[in-house]
């Protein structure tokens, strides 16, 4: 018999797959090409995350857990993931070039917006060249510039020089990056829900405001607010974070590794009518 806990996860699972499935389904994604990543990473989580402390974890131990075959357990530890690190990281490289010109002083106004920056120059200049070489690694400052101005996050003005137009990388339409943000921020969603449902004395921060009858006139003005205000906040907590850093700041004392931040997102959808 089914519990009113079981009831709720299933019902809660069934609202997260909906977008879910279409998502898969407009990108061609069948069942069984869904089902058989849901093994994999029903076994690798189980022989991860849920082994005996002090015993090795067993592929039987791992069947047990998951309801797979000992057969179908041990063909999935040898079935290679997909990877998405090349994508990953032109993404990380662009964000972190748009994170250092709207942060370090070398790179903006007196009053703290992005500085307009030739493409190149000597060093007593701020260059978008001398940008990318300090921020984003080994990536060429052409590479970056052709992937910044794909995606209309600067534009070039008539005398050649750069601006900075939107104070995010943001990758376009179905592009690998994109899928790339979506897998990462979702995870972390979920992640922070689950620990949220097993955790009392020290719950993560999860908030969010909605209402239900709204018309579609109050939307435009709702879309401002949330990009004005919500830049202003991930600004300040890019600032402090950044100091933290130990890859940004290596005087940065402290014990441990984590990764921590927080993620806004904006939703809207049709309600039925009453």
């Amino acid at each position: 018999m089914e519990t009113p806990h079981n009831k709720a996860l299933s019902a809660a699972l069934l609202r997260l797959l909906r977008p879910l499935v279409r998502l898969l389904l407009r990108n061609g994604v069948s069942y069984n090409g869904f089902a058989e990543l849901a093994k994999w990473m029903y076994a690798d989580v189980a022989r991860k995350e849920f082994g005996v402390p002090g015993r090795k974890q067993t592929d039987s131990r791992v069947s047990v857990i998951t309801g797979l075959t000992r057969k179908e357990v041990a063909r999935l530890k040898s079935i290679d993931t997909a990877d998405d690190s090349v994508a990953a990281q032109q993404y990380h490289r662009a964000a972190r070039v748009i994170t250092g010109w709207l942060r370090d002083e070398r790179y903006t106004t007196p009053r703290g917006a992005p500085a307009v920056l030739p493409f190149d120059a000597d060093d007593s200049v701020p260059s978008f060249s001398e940008l990318v070489k300090r921020y984003s690694g080994d990536m060429t400052a052409r590479g970056i510039l052709d992937e910044l101005l794909r995606v209309g996050t600067v534009e070039r003005d008539q005398d050649g020089n750069i601006q900075l137009r939107m104070y995010a990388y943001v990758p376009k339409g179905n592009d690998a990056g994109k899928l790339h943000i979506f897998g990462s921020d979702v995870a972390l969603l979920i992640d922070t829900l689950d620990h949220n449902l097993q955790e009392t004395q020290m719950p993560r921060f999860q908030r969010k405001v909605a209402y239900d009858n709204l018309p579609v006139e109050a939307l435009p003005k709702l879309r401002e607010l949330t990009e004005d205000k919500a830049q202003v906040l991930l600004q300040e907590i890019d600032n402090y974070l950044s100091q933290q850093d130990r890859d940004v700041n290596p005087a940065v004392q402290g014990t441990g590794r984590k990764h921590a931040g927080i993620g806004i997102y904006y939703f809207e959808e049709d309600t039925e009518e009453k």
